[in-house]
């Protein structure tokens, strides 16, 4: 089993978590990761791009000139790809830029992320994160105090509303649930924080 401390919101060391190896300590699968973060990145596409083609472009319906005698090649339409104004070929149209995944794979995704997280010691645990009031104050108080560095995400189990109000105008701080944790925000962070009811969640949602 994998060992961690907890700590409370002055730092100390409050006990020591085993954590479910089969979570927080497999073999990071690398391949799996990265397309659990193209999908997500993918995802966030709109796919709206579109261009007219020559059938769409308005005008053109009558032949520019007679086909024969003039010197010039023959043309059908002023639309043509090859006129200022006419259609652009092979331009792009509306699509959508998301594939699947099965479930085996976007779980064993985000064990990948966890466990590299915990094993270059940018995961904390922490007993509770609730906050007394929503003051952004009061997160730069916490993340000072525990000496949290670079972008930290905190993970809890409930709305713990306060929390989330403080970290709002934070760009290096964002909170989220247990049940919404995904692959691209555990990345995205530099220090990941559950508290300790976070860890259960996740620990019985895998298994």
């Amino acid at each position: 089993m994998k060992k961690t401390n907890v700590i409370n919101l002055k730092g100390e060391n409050v006990k020591e978590l085993k954590l479910n190896e089969n979570i927080f300590g497999i073999e990071p699968n690398d391949i799996v990761l990265k397309k659990a973060i193209r999908l997500q990145l993918d995802s966030l596409r709109q796919g709206t791009a579109k261009v007219k083609n020559r059938r769409e472009v308005s005008g053109g319906g009558r032949k520019p000139y007679r086909q024969k005698g003039t010197g010039n090649a023959r043309q059908g339409s002023i639309r043509a790809t090859q006129y200022r104004h006419g259609g652009i070929v092979f331009g792009p149209t509306p699509r959508d830029y998301g594939f699947k995944m099965n479930k085996k794979e976007r779980a064993l995704a985000l064990k990948s992320a966890l466990s590299y997280k915990l094993a270059q010691d940018e995961l904390v645990v922490i007993d509770s994160v609730e906050l007394k009031d929503m003051k952004t104050k009061a997160v730069k108080n916490m993340i000072e105090t525990l000496k949290l560095e670079g972008k930290v995400l905190f993970v809890t189990k409930g709305e713990a509303e306060n929390l989330y109000m403080a970290t709002r105008n934070l760009g290096y701080a964002d909170a989220i649930m247990a049940e919404d944790l995904n692959v691209l925000d555990i990345v995205n962070s530099d220090t990941l924080v559950l508290d300790e009811e976070a860890v259960s969640v996740l620990e019985e949602a895998f298994n």
